[in-house]
């Protein structure tokens, strides 16, 4: 499968990173454990934030809730604490609590093996409903395939009907995983954003791609979703030295990018943004920290970089998704075979 600027369309203008990922973003890695049978169109996807221990050395973090129609776990505490301690695993909605027990286990592990006491920890996981492809009441994703997908993550992931998406909906078309990045300068320094979607969201009717109302194109082609929910996570990740307000303020603009794409982030969908930097780390056991925080009017370009992001990550989620028949023989089509091939 080709992403979306393969054929030609181009969100946005400002540069992408290398692989036009979250994992431009120096030290993020992502994995997948896929289920793929007749009943089971499913999985996980991990995001791995840093390299080393991220409880001893947790992440400035924010959380922003645009539409609260889900059943993430761990954001009470990052709104709180600002911080990132865990991996983030994204899965189906009925598999949050095993998701949350696997990634506790990984994180007792980890320290156990550092030597590090560890007696609470804070594991954040986000989730989409895959119910019209997945028989989603035999929760199938469990500790084996958590630490799976965790030990499998790489840069150069993969896009689409995989891992957490594998079983999503978006604008009634096959959805998934889909990604992308922005590279830009704030004074006289560098610096990277990425997102990372989990694409559940969307009614046929409203999807616009660069500014063309493709949904109404293809509306005769499938039977349309007649609203929009089912939810979207979006995870944001950076190295810009912000703090856990201004983070905040970043993820905001990220609902631009899904208006981009015609959603109204209507009643049914949880549309929850998660972000973190990889400056400004947080050293467990100091008392005293110093961090360093852009001034606020120079956050413009990354306001930006976070729409362009997100309109472009949910596009790659639909090109790169292929045509799926699931549980009880429901079968949702890509936009490629629908729309993009056809170019």
């Amino acid at each position: 499968m080709k992403r979306i600027r393969d054929y030609g369309i181009i969100p946005g203008k400002m540069k992408t990173g290398p692989l036009n990922k979250i994992s431009d973003v120096k030290g993020v890695t992502v994995g997948h454990v896929t289920v793929d049978t007749d009943e089971h169109k499913t999985g996980v996807t991990v995001i791995l934030p840093c390299e080393d221990n991220p409880f001893t050395n947790k992440l400035t973090a924010a959380v922003y809730v645009h539409n609260g129609f889900g059943k993430s776990q761990g954001l009470i505490q990052i709104e709180e604490l600002g911080t990132l301690e865990t991996p983030i695993a994204l899965t189906n909605t009925l598999n949050i609590g095993a998701v949350h027990d696997a990634l506790t286990g990984i994180m007792i592990k980890r320290c156990e093996e550092e030597g590090v006491e560890l007696t609470s920890v804070n594991p954040v996981i986000g989730e989409c409903n895959d119910s019209e492809l997945n028989y989603i009441r035999e929760r199938v994703i469990g500790v084996k395939e958590v630490v799976e997908a965790a030990a499998s993550a790489t840069a150069d992931f993969q896009e689409g009907a995989v891992g957490a998406g594998k079983g999503t909906v978006c604008f009634g078309l096959k959805g998934g995983i889909g990604s992308s990045s922005r590279t830009f300068t704030i004074g006289d320094n560098s610096y990277t954003m990425g997102v990372l979607v989990q694409s559940n969201f969307g009614s046929t009717e409203n999807l616009v791609i660069n500014g063309r109302t493709v949904g109404q194109e293809i509306m005769d082609q499938i039977d349309p979703a007649i609203l929009d929910r089912g939810s979207i996570m979006i995870i944001l990740a950076t190295d810009l030295p912000v703090s856990d307000r201004q983070l905040k303020r970043i993820l905001k603009r990220a609902g631009v990018g899904l208006g981009r794409t015609g959603s109204y982030m209507g009643h049914g969908s949880g549309d929850i943004m998660i972000g973190f930097t990889t400056a400004n780390r947080i050293l467990e056991g100091k008392e005293l920290h110093s961090i360093c925080m852009l001034k606020e009017s120079t956050l413009e370009t990354a306001f930006r970089a976070a729409a362009e992001a997100t309109e472009e990550a949910v596009l790659n989620s639909l090109a790169m998704a292929e045509t799926t028949t699931g549980y009880q023989g429901n079968t949702r089509y890509s936009l490629t075979e629908l729309w993009l091939s056809k170019l």
